[in-house]
């Protein structure tokens, strides 16, 4: 059989190209899927719920007590000393009475309240900053799977098409058919590589549109990001910021404070409150009585025995102490890790030259035209493919990485690392 004019296989090999590279979706960036995400996400409501129940507990909380009405009516008998009857009539009785709390108690309340609706703002930031830097990850990791998938397709698209025209030549002799075979099995794993990438892409978009509260089965792609990356700030100042912004420590202090206002509402609790309001009293029997006079009621003993109550709120307060010193040195512990992981990152990037990706490219395709003409070895051919697609791989997940700790600095100490200009 006559091998293929080399006009008809090169349209071949391009109209399968332009098929494999038709894009299935508007190309987007991680920046604009994090501002979407900011406004659509669903799971955004229930900390807004949140914030709003506490700002309307915290508008009753420093109320004093609504007045309360009592009253009574009744049928009175009046006889004299010796049993004779004098007379009957109505008798009623009305009081309004306010309580009135220890000095300080509402004040106290107060305080508490301001406090749970600073931990309902600060559960609401940290959730957004949480939600954006994990949309920004995964914008990534889809940007990269995307492109890996591609190019691994590509070149075992090219591994084919090289096996097809092997196939159409003369076949005789051992070293052409064992080209043909590794040929083959090095498109298998390079097919098993992009189905993996592909797979990796489909989790990250899944879980992109569940952010962004599409449908699942939503298109969407990612543009992949070229811009440099920033240098990161010295540590002190990471730490710094970090014992400033961060939103686990912000969240932890704000709990010291309410827990310090609960010891003081547990001690200020042990007197009572006491309740004051004006009586009228009359009653028909033979004539008119009428009593006007102020009432006062207070529990008895005056003083509440709440040591317990007092020793309870101290134990607490002692606890959240405790939870803020951890938390300091988990935040500190969490913000060298990712400073060194994105300095490594960013230095190993920085060895790399800025056109390594697309000489490795132009060294795949050439090496593809001088296999074709007997001019390279099946042994070049084969390492210069899987280190083009290794190249690609490593520099992508290196990227993600980097990107991914930068991110993990934004969250921990409050700065823009990655704002786009």
């Amino acid at each position: 059989m006559k091998p293929l004019p080399r006009t008809l296989l090169a349209l071949m090999l391009a109209l399968r190209a332009a098929a494999a590279d038709t894009p299935t979706a508007p190309s987007t960036d991680a920046a604009a899927l994090a501002r979407e995400t900011a406004v659509h996400n669903p799971e955004l409501r229930f900390y807004e719920a949140e914030l709003d129940a506490a700002r309307a507990s915290r508008r009753t909380s420093g109320r004093q007590a609504l007045p309360e009405v009592s009253g009574s009516v009744g049928q009175k008998r009046s006889t004299d000393a010796v049993g004779g009857f004098v007379g009957d009539g109505v008798a009623w009785s009305v009081g309004v009475t306010q309580s009135f709390e220890w000095p300080g108690r509402l004040g106290l309340r107060k305080a508490i309240a301001d406090q749970d609706v600073a931990l309902a703002e600060l559960g609401l930031a940290r959730f957004r900053t949480a939600l954006s830097a994990r949309v920004r990850g995964q914008a990534h990791a889809l940007g990269a799977a995307d492109e890996k998938a591609g190019i691994a397709r590509k070149v075992a698209d090219r591994y084919r098409a090289l096996r097809e025209v092997l196939v159409l030549r003369d076949p005789s002799g051992i070293t052409p058919q064992l080209e043909i075979r590794i040929l083959e099995a090095t498109e298998i794993g390079l097919r098993r590589r992009a189905t993996e990438a592909g797979l990796a892409a489909d989790d990250a978009r899944l879980s992109l549109n569940h952010l962004l509260g599409r449908p699942v089965d939503a298109p969407l792609a990612v543009a992949a990001t070229v811009a440099e990356l920033p240098s990161v700030p010295r540590l002190d100042a990471l730490l710094t910021a970090a014992a400033t912004h961060n939103f686990e420590l912000r969240l932890r202090e704000t709990e010291l404070r309410r827990q310090g206002f609960r010891v003081s509402l547990a001690g200020n609790e042990r007197w009572p409150a006491i309740k004051v309001g004006p009586q009228v009293t009359e009653e028909n029997a033979g004539g008119r009585d009428r009593v006007i006079g102020v009432g006062v009621s207070f529990p008895l003993p005056l003083w509440r025995d709440n040591a317990s109550d007092v020793a309870a709120a101290k134990a607490r307060q002692i606890q959240a102490e405790t939870v803020l010193g951890t938390a300091r040195r988990e935040v500190e512990r969490r913000v060298v890790s990712a400073a060194r992981a994105y300095e490594v990152k960013v230095g190993e990037m920085a060895r790399w030259r800025p056109d390594s990706l697309a000489r490795f490219a132009e060294a795949a395709e050439l090496a593809d035209r001088h296999y074709r003409l007997a001019a390279v070895p099946v042994t070049t051919y084969v390492e210069l493919q899987k280190q083009y697609l290794e190249a690609v791989e490593t520099l992508l997940d290196t990227r993600r990485e980097a990107i991914a700790a930068a991110a993990e600095l934004e969250e921990l100490t409050g700065l823009d690392l990655l704002a786009t200009p």
